[in-house]
């Protein structure tokens, strides 16, 4: 299949590119630095040209919700017009597991204006909620990191690695229109402070690490509400896999910035 991957050079973007032709099929690899601008359209219809279907793993830019529902309503319907004019059969969105039991947070508010654009858009589509990413404890803790100190929100998560996402999407995109998948998760729920700790360890990072509800995650996400339900597809990678594999490449370098 000739598939579009919109957000192609981020991290999932790039594991899900290179999923995809493993698979053999023909990538076409949309983002800002390869002169394809979501929140304008230009050079949308060009890159969709010929495409069957078309995977967003895209994030925002902005920091603040008005600002983030802004840039997500325009990326998002730019590429579904330019889905509908090319004749695509397929648009399938990442988002987040439990995107609609969290208010306060900016980027779900984005996420969710997504889900609402492609559930109601014109190409037919699927879904994707995932849970927060292997790499995103240490990330968040890099976002506030000063003198050796930084804050991390003590949510409780099910965390999946990178890769296992990019397998989960590979797959979809590739097959018929779902609406919306399952949750996809890790095996275990895991605290974010103490992921944060570990990973930072097995990259040989020494920060001091402090427990607090920050304003990027307030209290409304904290206890079940980012596990997952019942019906969830568990990934097969573990935590303690994927930090192994960190202390073996020896790499220190952070993830895109995915939920």
């Amino acid at each position: 299949m000739r598939i579009a991957v919109a957000g192609a050079t981020g991290n999932i973007g790039a594991l899900t590119v290179a999923a995809l032709e493993r698979g053999g099929h023909d990538v076409v690899r949309v983002s800002r630095s390869l002169g394809v601008d979501l929140s304008t359209g230009e050079g949308l219809d060009d890159a969709l040209t010929g495409v069957e279907a078309v995977l967003d793993v895209t994030n925002s830019p902005a920091a603040d919700r008005a600002g983030t529902v802004a840039y997500f309503h325009a990326a998002t319907g730019n590429l579904l017009a330019a889905g509908q004019r090319a004749g695509v059969r397929h648009h399938v969105l990442l988002s987040i597991a439990g995107v609609d039991r969290v208010e306060g947070n900016a980027h779900y508010a984005g996420k969710r204006e997504q889900e609402l654009l492609v559930s109601a858009g014109p190409v037919p589509w699927t879904i994707v909620p995932a849970a927060q990413f292997h790499d995103f404890a240490a990330m968040v803790a890099s976002w506030t990191e000063q003198d050796g100190v930084a804050t991390v929100a003590p949510l409780l998560v099910q965390p999946i690695a990178p890769a296992d996402v990019a397998d989960v999407l590979a797959e979809i995109v590739t097959g018929e229109p779902r609406g919306r998948y399952v949750e996809v998760v890790g095996p275990d729920p895991q605290d974010l402070v103490d992921m944060a700790r570990r990973t930072n360890e097995a990259r040989g990072h020494t920060v001091k690490l402090v427990p607090s509800w920050s304003a990027v995650f307030g209290p409304e996400m904290a206890g079940n509400v980012l596990l997952p339900g019942e019906n969830a597809r568990i990934a097969p990678t573990t935590f303690d896999e994927w930090l192994e594999h960190q202390r073996q490449s020896g790499r220190g370098q952070q993830g895109d910035r995915p939920h």
